[in-house]
């Protein structure tokens, strides 16, 4: 039997519409700022505003400490929490709530919800509502997905459940362990951004990711995160900016 030969010149266009297919999924489920499967806030509306977001708690190693850290600043932030941890400690999370901290939903168990089927990503977004709105008396307003991945049903099925996306312009890489002077320095582009951008009414603010847990169990050493915290709040309040929640990132200001 002969092979049949295909001519190079008809595989070429198949070959790159597959790899652009591709590229755009990659871009569209990795991208902090892409917007192909649904629209995310990923930044605040005003230079002056700095929205300090913090993944995988609560924690009880942790928690306490940076909410005090924060009050003393008088630094409002967002949790995204993961509903199993949540589940472990209502306290930590009605107290979160309690000193103005928006407190959010970070799935269940934090997986990566970009191979989940639509029913999958359902219950792991759905589960961390049930569990964080029985905690606190309402459900959460807002969502981020684990790892930041998404496919074409997880922002919209945060939507369907009462829930805007929301990504960051800064991930400084705290989960790892580093030393403190290391992410002191991974934290330089948001004091950096603010003196650029102070000046013109027009620029948007950071969304800085950081996180406060570790996804896979509680009690993570968490300590670099909360040193260069100490270091840069109040150098970035110096630097002219306001730590607010996300709803007061992309709300308007009152006339």
């Amino acid at each position: 039997m002969r092979a049949t030969i295909v001519p190079m010149n008809l595989l070429t266009p198949v070959s790159s519409a597959l790899a652009a297919c591709v590229a755009a999924t990659a871009y569209g489920a990795v991208h902090p700022r892409a917007q192909l499967f649904g629209e995310t806030v990923c930044r605040t509306n005003s230079a002056h505003k700095l929205a300090i977001t913090f993944d995988d708690g609560p924690n009880p190693a942790l928690t306490p400490k940076l909410l005090d850290l924060l009050q003393k600043h008088n630094a409002r932030a967002t949790f995204f929490l993961i509903g199993k941890f949540a589940q472990e400690c209502p306290e930590i999370v009605r107290e979160t709530a309690r000193r103005g901290h928006t407190v959010a939903n970070h799935s269940l168990t934090h997986p990566n919800l970009f191979w989940l089927s639509p029913s999958a990503v359902r219950e792991q977004l759905q589960r961390a509502q049930e569990i964080l709105g029985t905690t606190l008396g309402r459900a959460p307003l807002w969502f981020r997905p684990p790892y930041g991945m998404r496919n074409p049903w997880v922002v919209k099925t945060a939507a369907l459940l009462g829930m805007k996306t929301v990504m960051w312009t800064l991930i400084p890489g705290d989960w790892t362990p580093q030393p403190p002077e290391k992410l002191i320095g991974n934290l330089e582009p948001i004091a950096a951004h603010a003196r650029q951008n102070i000046a013109s009414s027009h620029a948007a603010g950071d969304v800085l990711c950081l996180h406060d847990g570790g996804h896979r169990a509680l009690n993570a050493d968490r300590t670099h995160t909360f040193k260069a915290l100490e270091h840069w709040l109040p150098r970035w309040r110096d630097a002219g900016l306001e730590f607010v929640t996300i709803e007061e990132a992309v709300s308007a200001p009152a006339t």
